[in-house]
């Protein structure tokens, strides 16, 4: 599974790196410091629950 994290869509609620702090990293300011990120194996949990905890939807799945 490999993951997107559109940054100019991410408002800082830092609700990804919440529910899932291993996958999502914050800046200083609290943004996403995600761009695209191979999720390794047995987190893919964790990646699918930071993603709907985003309320701007700047997280996807790459295929």
């Amino acid at each position: 599974m490999r993951i997107r994290v559109d940054r100019s869509k991410c408002s800082g609620h830092a609700l990804c790196a919440t529910a899932a702090p291993d996958l999502y990293t914050l800046d200083d300011d609290g943004y996403s410091n995600v761009g695209e990120l191979d999720v390794p194996a047995g987190m893919e949990e964790l990646a699918r629950r930071g993603m709907a905890a985003c309320p701007e939807l700047a997280i996807t799945t790459v295929r």
